[in-house]
């Protein structure tokens, strides 16, 4: 039987429209707040119709030494043109990115993970330093 592990994809952001994109600075000052961009299809666009789109985006903190990671967002996304006129009628689109304002106290390390509905479950992560 497969572990969820085992379900996610990873690939680089630059060729896979799939994988999230975590945008935000390197280094941060401890207890300053700062800002933290998760998108998909920044260099590869990414549909966002009825058939075919992105579900939702979660964002996690992994502070360095710890043995968990603690969940900051949940952004999920609602509108894919649905209409009862029919599949992709409707008047919205929301589109798959996401900001989340965050501190931290120590480095650690930023995981997003993004769920498409055909294509599944994606992450990346990105490291952050604290100076």
């Amino acid at each position: 039987m497969p572990k969820f592990g085992e379900l996610i994809q990873t690939a680089d952001w630059k060729s896979e429209k799939h994988v999230p994109v975590i945008e935000c600075a390197d280094q941060i000052g401890a207890d300053e707040v700062f800002d933290v961009k998760v998108s998909l299809g920044k260099e590869v666009d990414h549909p966002n119709t009825t058939e075919h789109h992105i579900r939702w985006i979660q964002l996690y903190f992994k502070p360095e030494g710890d043995k968990f990671a603690y969940q900051v967002g949940n952004y999920e996304f609602s509108a894919h043109g649905e209409a009862a006129a029919g599949a992709n009628e409707g008047p919205v689109y929301t589109h798959h990115a996401a900001t989340a304002s965050m501190k931290i106290k120590k480095p650690g390390t930023l995981i997003a993970t993004a769920f498409c509905n055909i294509h599944g479950l994606w992450e990346n992560s990105k490291e952050i330093k604290v100076g």
